[in-house]
């Protein structure tokens, strides 16, 4: 390896060693987050570059990285976005333990927060020092924002706040997660995702209203835990229903060569054309409200007089609160009792423009690369930071990373999920079309 590829691979390592697991405190067991090592670890690696950085912190074990390189004011600004926090992992389901950042014979690197998104801070922060080093003086202002809180959010401590507490930080362009799927497709093409838009948010909880009883006698009272079950069968797995939006049929259109007449045939032959699409493309068509927390009785000899499902509702830029209330009713009918609660405010979905100086100069790095693949802007299933960003004034926030050695099926099945793991070519195939992009937008 040369020394670029050394460097990112080791600051990838120690990230990934920082357990930054997030969740609610009690379901961790310990205060979530713990943001504030990676953090300063990041800082003292730029610091040594010779960039400007600091740590903004509204909770002291919850840092937030930003560092600057300062431009002329000639050109657009543009930040480099990341997430230092990652969801638990349980060891008992990986291959290697989840923070112990193994890489392994054929060269992937395995660990929690390898793909969501270690690697791309890492990528990020390297590409920033190397610019540094070479003396490189940008038009624009070049920022680097790792952020923690980005997967749970509750505690309010990273880029919405951040935003909030520094109005200073307003770059024009942003560069975020999401995105980079090679996906070779039956007609010889080969397209690579970049995520223009994410959706929002907006959970529901559904209390199925009983009676409660005594457990010895079953047929005493109303038990809930019966009328949940049902509701929970008519919920389903919580695919949505389909809804026309036109970010959606950009995406089909683009992958089909034609207009959307039929939303549901245009679904189904687009999701044909590659087994990542098939998951991805149908949870984009609506409000998608997956069955995740489940509650019941407190003790084993009471039969609940309420026993709730919380519904994690994902929603296309532009659904209302009032959308999702008669979405979910509509799924859950009317011949039943229950009671809706909503634990969240509603976080709107965004997305920003696909023909951008951003995209064109993405595309030119990919070219100029002899990467052929072709861009296919997509919205995001899944909630990020760029939403923030383009709420407090950020008008282009893409999410992408080029990866060619991780597989688009490795590259999905890493988030969330056990056995995360990156290979370590696109480590240093990341920091080079980060130098390139900051070179070709700002220099």
């Amino acid at each position: 390896m040369n020394p670029l590829h050394e460097e990112v691979v080791e600051l990838t390592r120690q990230l990934v060693r920082f357990d930054t697991s997030n969740a609610p405190e009690a379901a961790l067991g310990r205060k979530p987050g713990n943001e504030t090592g990676p953090a300063a670890y990041l800082l003292d690696h730029l610091t040594d570059a010779g960039v400007d950085c600091e740590l903004v912190a509204r909770d002291p074990d919850r840092a937030n990285l930003v560092a600057r390189i300062p431009g002329t004011g000639e050109a657009p600004s543009l930040a480099f976005v990341g997430h230092t926090d990652v969801v638990p992992a349980d060891p008992r389901d990986w291959t290697h333990p989840p923070f112990a950042a193994v890489v392994d014979e054929a060269g992937f690197l395995w660990g929690r927060g390898a793909i969501d998104m270690k690697n791309e801070v890492a990528a990020r922060a390297v590409a920033m020092a190397e610019l540094a080093r070479s003396g490189f003086r940008p038009r624009g202002d070049l920022w680097l924002l790792a952020v923690a809180d980005e997967e749970d959010g509750t505690a309010d401590v990273g880029m919405r706040w951040l935003l909030e507490a520094r109005p200073d930080i307003r770059p024009d362009l942003a560069i975020n997660e999401g995105g980079g799927e090679r996906l070779p497709l039956p007609d010889g093409r080969t397209v690579q995702t970049v995520s223009v838009g994410e959706k929002g948010t907006y959970p529901v909880r559904v209390v199925a209203v009983g009676e409660a009883g005594h457990a010895s006698t079953p047929s005493v009272g109303d038990n809930a835990a019966p009328l949940l079950g049902e509701l929970l069968r008519r919920v389903g797995r919580g695919m949505p229903s389909r809804t026309p939006s036109a970010l959606v049929d950009r995406t089909l259109e683009l992958l089909l060569g034609e207009p959307v007449t039929d939303l549901e045939q245009a679904i189904a032959r687009a999701a044909a054309l590659h087994p990542v699409l098939a998951h991805s493309l149908p949870a984009l068509v609506g409000t998608t409200m997956a069955p995740t927390l489940l509650a019941g009785s407190t003790t084993r000899n009471v039969m609940p007089a309420r026993a709730s499902m919380e519904l994690d509702c994902r929603i296309l830029p532009g659904t209302t609160e009032t959308d999702v209330e008669r979405e979910v009713r509509a799924r859950l009918g009317p011949d039943l009792a229950y009671e809706l609660e909503w634990p969240e405010q509603l976080v709107a979905g965004s997305a920003s423009a696909a023909d951008t100086p951003l995209m064109t100069a993405l595309t030119e790095v990919l070219r100029a690369g002899g990467d052929d693949a072709l861009p296919l802007p997509v919205i995001s299933t899944g909630f990020t930071d760029s939403v923030y960003l383009r709420a407090a004034g950020t008008p282009t926030a893409y999410g992408f990373s080029p990866f060619r050695s991780t597989s688009a099926e490795v590259l999905t099945a890493g988030f969330h999920n056990a056995d995360e793991r990156v290979h370590i070519d696109d480590l240093l195939l990341a920091v080079t079309f980060h130098v390139d992009l900051a070179r070709r937008l700002l220099g």
